[in-house]
């Protein structure tokens, strides 16, 4: 396997191509995406405005900044991010993927850059950007520390990294396993594997060896009864979310 690639696992690469064409029936296989969404956009977009000193009002925030979504899947991500302004390239190691998320991106009259690749072809090929938002991948990767570093090489010197997964831990087990796989049904069996799972420290520890400063992290945390999602400073139990910037 050539370094291009080196990081790719093709069993859960498979996983989402099996799903491609679900990517944006809010009621499909990606129903907790769709539900998450909102407030992985507000922490996203509270955090590129802050490092690069934008204000969220205005009609174009983000406009001048080059941001790639790796692991785009349909564009969830990739179409709130160029509707703010910002030149935007989808990847994704998922072939099936990226059809979607182009004939999604035309009817919404959005012009995005969508790739059938990876985080190390696009270093290898020299690509930079201000930012890289590398949200639910991590967990999926074969080399995690690999596609860490990838990704750090991507980033402009002064870029931010936004980066979110699952924790290690029994809770996490029951409720993206077993909760989210086997009670609720949003995801197929076997999407996740426990073991894969980062803890935020593990998480911290690979994005600074990988030359990257964390800077910070908070949880992402669903509350059954009012069936929403919200940000937390303190439980980063089972979803959660990171910032770090590459040194300038």
């Amino acid at each position: 396997m050539n370094t291009a690639t080196q990081t790719v696992d093709a069993g859960e690469i498979a996983k989402f191509e099996a799903m491609a064409a679900e990517w944006w029936d809010p009621h499909g296989k990606f129903k907790p995406l769709h539900m998450l969404n909102p407030t992985r956009l507000d922490y996203i977009t509270a955090q590129i405005a802050a490092e690069f000193g934008r204000d969220l009002k205005d009609a174009s925030p983000f406009a001048g900044l080059r941001l790639l979504d790796i692991g785009c899947g349909g564009g969830l991500l990739s179409e709130p991010m160029a509707r703010l302004g910002a030149d935007v390239v989808g990847a994704d190691a998922a072939e099936r993927n990226i059809p979607v998320a182009r004939v999604h991106a035309e009817q919404s009259g959005l012009e995005i850059d969508y790739r059938f690749t990876t985080a190390e072809a696009l270093a290898e090929a020299g690509e930079q950007f201000d930012v890289v938002l590398n949200m639910e991948v991590v967990e999926h990767v074969a080399d995690p520390q690999g596609y860490l570093t990838a990704c750090q090489q991507l980033l402009k010197p002064g870029g931010l990294m936004i980066c979110s997964t699952i924790n290690r831990n029994p809770k996490s087990f029951a409720m993206a396993i077993v909760g989210a796989e086997y009670v609720m049904r949003w995801l197929p069996k076997g999407t996740h594997e426990w073991q894969k799972f980062i803890t935020p420290d593990e998480l911290f520890a690979l994005i600074a060896n990988a030359g990257l400063t964390p800077v910070d992290r908070k949880g992402f945390v669903f509350n059954p009864i009012a069936w929403t999602w919200s940000l937390s400073d303190r439980d980063l139990s089972v979803n959660y979310v990171t910032a770090s910037t590459k040194p300038a």
